[in-house]
Order: structure tokens, then C-alpha cells, then sequence
């Protein structure tokens, strides 16, 4: 109920959605030949809050709203609004199966809640992302207005926050936070691959925060020379960009050489260059940087992209998917090889949607569709709708020679 996030293992066994409504962690195991899910029953099937529903039991899952799985397949991470909490899981990598750290480790909140660890800056928590290396967990505070800061446990999966400035960037260095720019309601929330750089869009700061990261000790810092962000109107110690209005996901192409991200209320989705050396970003010139529904001055026409909430990139790089929120809509983007330069594909190929929205191939159970995420193989897509209380299920169609992926 209320299926809010979805996050697929790298082994491609199973698919975990976050059910806001629920209370609960669905699990799902995946065939990879057919891309079909398959739910087991009782404990192995989810883990909820308070065990309800024959599920296994949990503490501090209220409200869930993200999820990451760690790059070696063994921890599960969850957000939950409602309990200002971030909460830790092991994952049988044999059945998929999640079961909560033990009492004092598995869970760590903003509140004073039982089971759980003390954490900071930890404000109705809204998005988690585990570092590629495996030695961090970033976790975006939605009302906190910062980024907390985890180191992890390799061995155990386990959370530990550092003391200090090095624990959590704040707006304006809030409590003992660092201080940060722009990071008004972060929403999304990337890593690059080489681990050099963390990049937060910010649902109130109408920005996208970029973020260096030490990558020996994870400790982020932010630049105040003008690099340190790109947001929609002018402020001082950013850039500024266009059609940033509500950003809400973040998304790496392949290479680290280009970031992605979707604005809920400019209904876009906007392109930005990453430098290599520095992690800088810099928005693509004319309507490569920007692709708005129905038109805007400058930017590259878009279909059914109202209020685009989820996105992701293609393993292979062929694509872009937005999901649009309110349109219930998957959008379908071809990029290119060389720029990643973004352009929908034309006619029905370029969105699915409900049949009552013109000009899109027809999809169903996609009510407030917000989170997608492909296949590592890149063979299917997968998608969670708030409103259909439904995770959707997409074959992706990838021509053997030739031809435009899809």
C-alpha cells in the first residue's frame, strides 16, 4: 500500500519496494530470464513495522520512502518519514530475505524511539544512497534541510554517525552540522562512480547541491565559489541554472561524464556535464539542458512529463526513463552516445501511460508512478505507483542490431 521506492540487488535477484502506507519492506524475488516478480508468503516475503501482516517484524519502518541495497548484495537501507528514521537490514543474498540489525544498530532516528540509536540531522528523512565503495550510507533530511552522514560497517552492514561537522551538512550549519548552500529539502540523491562526488537535488532550494566526497574517509564538503550548486534562481555562492523548480531525482549516465535530474514543478528533466577532475557540473547549452513539458523558451520539447518524480539511465546508456508523477506516465528518452544530449523518443514509443492520457503506448496500475529502476542486465524496468498501490513490471525493447533501444 502507498509503494513509494523501489531498489533491485546488483545481483538481480531481487526487487525491494518501500509500501509508505504499509508500513513495510515488500520483497520480491526476480526471475532473470523473464524479468517477473514473485512475492513469497509470511516473514520472507516482507518486513513491516510492528510485524503486521505476517510479516517479519521491524522497528522505526513508519512511513517508509526509500531504499538502496549495498553494492556487495549484503545490507538493505530504508528511510522512513514517519519515524525520522533510517533503518538497517541484512539481506540473505541466497533468498532475498531481509531481517533488522539487532536492537540499538538496525535503526537510527532523529527521535527518541526504542530499538533505536540516535541520530542527527535526521528530519523526515526522504532519500538513502550507499556509497559504490561500500564504506558510506548518505541519508537526505527532507525538513532537516541536510545531508547526515554514515560511515559503515563492511563485515556487518551496521551505521555509525561521526561526531561533529563530519557527521551531516546542514543549510547555514544548523546544530553541529558543516554548513551547506542550496539544500533546501533534499529529494534525490547520487553517487558518481568513482566516489568522488555526491550530488543532492533539493525540492525547496529549486537546485541541484554538488557535493565533494573524500573518498577515504567519506566525509562530503561543499564549494563556495559558485561550483557548489546550480539553482533556478539566483543565490548567492551558486550557479545558476534552468528549469530546477521542485528537483527531486538525480541520476549518473554511464562514465560518470553526465548528471540527470527531474523537477517536479518545471515538469522537466534538465542535463548537466560532469568534469572528471573536479565533479563540477555545467548545464548543457541550448535545449540539450533542458527537456520541459508541453514548451518552454530555450528547451527541447517533452510528452506526458507532468510532475516527473523517478528517473534512471540505461546500463548501456541507450536511454533515460522519467517517471511523471502526475501524469502516471513513463517517459522514454534516447541519449546520445557522445553529448548525452536527451530527446523523447517520438510518437507512442516515447511514453506509456493510462489510455487516457493522447499519444502514449497504453500501461496500467501506474496511478503516481515516482520510482523506477532497471535491471542490471538492462533488459527490464521496474516501477513503484503511489496511487495504484502497485510496482509495475517493463520488458525493455533492445533491437539485436541496429535500430534505436527503447
Amino acid at each position: 500500500m502507498g509503494s513509494r521506492a523501489i531498489a533491485l540487488s546488483p545481483d538481480g535477484k531481487n526487487v525491494y519496494v518501500a509500501s509508505s502506507r504499509s508500513d513495510a519492506i515488500a520483497i520480491f524475488t526476480r526471475s532473470k530470464r523473464t524479468g517477473t516478480l514473485t512475492q513469497s508468503s509470511g516473514t520472507a516475503g516482507c518486513i513491516a513495522a510492528k510485524g503486521t501482516g505476517g510479516c517479519e517484524t521491524a522497528v522505526g519502518l513508519n512511513g517508509p520512502n526509500s531504499v538502496a541495497v549495498s553494492a556487495d548484495g549484503h545490507t538493505v537501507y530504508a528511510t522512513s518519514r514517519g519515524s525520522n528514521a533510517v533503518t538497517i537490514f541484512h539481506r540473505n543474498r541466497t533468498t532475498g530475505a531481509l531481517r533488522q540489525l539487532r536492537k540499538g544498530v538496525g535503526c537510527i532516528s532523529g527521535l527518541s524511539i526504542p530499538g533505536c540509536a540516535d541520530g542527527r540531522a535526521l528530519v523526515a528523512p526522504d532519500v538513502v544512497t550507499v556509497s559504490p565503495d561500500g564504506k558510506n550510507v548518505y541519508v537526505g533530511s527532507f525538513f532537516g534541510n541536510a545531508i547526515a552522514v554514515f560511515d559503515r560497517d563492511g563485515s556487518t552492514g551496521a551505521l555509525t554517525q561521526p561526531a561533529g561537522a563530519a557527521g551531516c551538512l546542514a543549510e547555514g550549519g544548523t546544530g553541529d552540522c558543516a554548513a551547506g548552500v542550496a539544500l533546501g529539502s533534499p529529494e534525490g540523491m547520487a553517487v558518481s562512480a568513482d566516489g568522488a562526488s555526491v550530488y543532492v537535488a533539493t525540492a525547496v532550494s529549486n537546485g541541484l547541491a554538488v557535493l565533494v566526497r573524500n573518498t577515504s574517509t567519506g566525509a562530503l564538503a561543499q564549494a563556495t565559489d559558485g561550483s557548489g550548486c546550480i539553482v533556478d534562481s539566483p543565490l548567492s555562492g551558486c550557479t545558476t541554472g534552468v528549469q530546477l523548480d521542485g528537483a527531486n531525482a538525480v541520476a549518473i549516465g554511464p562514465g560518470d561524464d553526465d548528471v540527470y535530474v527531474t523537477s517536479l514543478l518545471s515538469n522537466s528533466v534538465t542535463s548537466f556535464a560532469r568534469a572528471s577532475s573536479s565533479g563540477n557540473l555545467t548545464q548543457k547549452a541550448a535545449t540539450a539542458g533542458c527537456l520541459v513539458f508541453l514548451r518552454a523558451v530555450g528547451c527541447s520539447f517533452g510528452r506526458a512529463l507532468e510532475a516527473p518524480e523517478g528517473l534512471a539511465v540505461s546500463p548501456d546508456g541507450a536511454n533515460v526513463y522519467a517517471a511523471a508523477f502526475a501524469t502516471g506516465a513513463i517517459d522514454v528518452l534516447d541519449r546520445q552516445a557522445k553529448s548525452g544530449a536527451l530527446a523523447q523518443k517520438p510518437g507512442r514509443p516515447g511514453c506509456l501511460a493510462p489510455r487516457s492520457v493522447p499519444g502514449c503506448s497504453a500501461g496500467r496500475a501506474l496511478r503516481g508512478v515516482s520510482s523506477i529502476v532497471l535491471s542490471p542486465d538492462g533488459r527490464f524496468l521496474y516501477s513503484t505507483s503511489f496511487g495504484s498501490n502497485a510496482v509495475d513490471v517493463f520488458q525493455r525493447v533492445i533491437p539485436v542490431k541496429g535500430g534505436r533501444h527503447g
